[in-house]
């Protein structure tokens, strides 16, 4: 059964997991029946950042158009432009044995493709959230709801993995932005 967290909780991941090495990171949202017009494309993105909270470089930036970083840590599974269907709507692999030592942190964001010119945003969005399971048992570690009620924001951070004494925790941040990925990008 997987550990249920609420927004700013941290836990641990590695610590009371030993030998945890792969792990897929599941992100899942559906759009409000009531809302129409242009279809929605979310998008799952990753920032892998250093000590400063900055990408030392592009290639730390893993989304729809770098799906893997070079080192094979971090892989996105693929866009999916619908979000239909139950379950996941876009997974991504980690494999901690594989990051790069300057990574300190892997942040897990959510944002809406051509929201701006669609008129879309995240109160239009609901039952999003983000659950981590064990690549190799299938076991849930993780999982949080982000029960917030968004208005205007076009940009989620949805959560992220941080180093902390030589393991891996995770944080549930939810924390909304305006202004898409290109707000993402001027903050990591």
């Amino acid at each position: 059964m997987p550990i249920n967290l609420t927004k700013g909780q941290k836990v641990d991941l590695t610590k009371g997991n030993p030998g945890l090495s792969k792990i897929i990171v599941g992100l899942g949202w559906d759009v409000n029946t009531f809302d129409s017009g242009a279809a929605f494309d979310l998008d799952a993105a990753v920032f892998m950042t250093g000590a400063d909270g900055k990408c030392p470089s592009a290639p730390e930036f893993i989304f729809y158009g770098n799906l893997e970083h070079p080192s094979g840590a971090v892989k996105h599974m693929g866009d999916n432009l619908t979000g239909e269907g139950d379950g996941d709507d876009e997974q991504i692999t980690v494999d901690l044995a594989k990051m790069p030592a300057n990574v300190e942190r892997v942040a897990f964001t959510v944002t809406i493709y051509d929201a701006e010119t669609r008129h879309q945003n995240f109160g239009q969005v609901s039952n999003a959230y983000i659950h981590i399971q064990d690549l190799d048992t299938g076991t849930d570690l993780i999982r949080y709801d982000l029960g917030e009620d968004f208005s205007i924001e076009t940009a989620i951070v949805v959560g992220e993995m941080y180093r902390h004494n030589g393991e891996w925790k995770f944080n549930a941040i939810g924390s909304g932005f305006q202004g898409g990925l290109a707000a993402l990008c001027g903050h990591y």
